[in-house]
């Protein structure tokens, strides 16, 4: 992520314009990169509490039409009209290629190649070649594919395990994967046995061991072995994070346990899932955080948030993307035309039209 050093160095790009590095020395001062007028300047704002974050760099300059998180030491990017896939040093591991591509899971990632999904390993090469009509991620040794008009599943060695046979699956999260048979879905284990039969509108791959799904046009929560831990009533409900799940009654948002009690009352406009201990939430038109007692530790302020991740969130003041830490300071001034979350120390940020990514 970023790291803490004495020199700050930024490479910022507008437009698809360079504008020259600057470099500026500091000590127990914020740095805050300013766009104005078409001129960049450096504004400083005086901290005594802890040093400045510095070295925020850009390791991949902006020039991809599209860039995905980074898994597993690699992250898809495309090129032009073609996927390929780069490494933290934002190199090319693997040439663009690719029709479409999928990020790596459990060391192999599908790819699409003449109109066919096969699937590659780190090295680019195929590990199982190019016969699918569509393909996912390997996870829990299984990897969804399509065949014609219908979803299988198949291991690491390019074989079925479970025949192609169900409408619409997803991957496999806690030994168990949704499927989708007629119009219902239910959930079956690793060797294609249903666990929880086909009987629901729609349903959601399990978090925490609890599963949403929705039944008379109502949302409420499952186990694993299909009993309702929180009966349907919900207008609308996401997955487990942290141990709370975020629901919404009539018009407002507010946070359930596992088992139904709310913790903290529908109230909000808009909110997202609790990730490290905060969740991002809207009063009127404004978005802050909450801790998990409900109360706000970064006030309202924001047009729009992303979740943390690493420490960091992203963050929309007017019509610019920055990252603020868990105090609610910036780490990184709104400059970004989009912003994505960290994962593995990097984030992928927009300018203009071309994504890059920052550390």
């Amino acid at each position: 992520m970023f790291k803490y050093r004495y020199q700050l160095s930024v490479l910022p790009i507008v437009a698809a314009t360079l504008f020259p590095l600057l470099f500026l020395k500091t000590s127990y001062a914020q740095e805050v990169l300013i766009k104005f007028n078409q001129q960049i300047t450096i504004s400083q704002r005086n901290r005594t509490t802890r040093p400045a974050p510095s070295n925020i760099n850009y390791i991949v300059n902006p020039q991809f039409k599209e860039a995905d998180i980074f898994r597993e030491g690699l992250a898809r990017v495309k090129l032009q009209d073609k996927w390929g896939y780069i490494d933290k040093d934002g190199q090319f591991a693997i040439n663009p290629q690719f029709q479409k591509a999928n990020g790596f899971g459990e060391s192999l990632a599908s790819v699409k190649t003449e109109n066919l999904w096969g699937f590659i390993d780190k090295e680019g090469q195929f590990v199982i070649n190019p016969q699918f009509n569509e393909a996912g991620s390997f996870s829990s040794g299984l990897a969804k594919v399509k065949v014609k008009d219908r979803w299988g599943y198949i291991d690491k060695g390019g074989q079925f395990v479970i025949n192609p046979q169900f409408n619409e699956a997803e991957s496999f999260s806690g030994g168990l994967a949704k499927v989708k048979v007629n119009d219902r879905w239910g959930f079956i284990d690793t060797s294609g046995q249903f666990v929880i039969n086909p009987q629901f509108q729609e349903a959601e791959s399990f978090k925490e061991g609890i599963a949403k799904v929705k039944v008379q046009e109502k949302w409420g929560f499952i186990d694993t072995t299909g009993r309702f831990v929180v009966n349907p009533q919900f207008n609308e409900a996401d997955s487990f994070s942290s141990g709370l799940a975020r629901v919404k009654t009539q018009d407002r948002w507010g946070f359930i346990d596992k088992t139904g009690r709310y913790i903290i009352n529908p109230q909000f406009n808009e909110a997202e899932s609790y990730k490290e201990g905060l969740a991002g939430v809207k009063l009127g038109d404004k978005w802050g955080f909450i801790d998990k007692k409900g109360r706000y530790v970064i006030n309202p302020q924001f047009n729009k948030v992303s979740s943390f991740s690493e420490g960091l969130a992203s963050v929309k003041l007017g019509d610019r993307w920055g990252y603020i830490d868990r105090t609610g300071q910036y780490i990184v001034n709104p400059q970004f035309n989009e912003a994505g979350s960290f994962k593995e120390g990097l984030a992928q940020v927009k300018l203009g039209d071309l994504w890059g990514y920052i550390e």
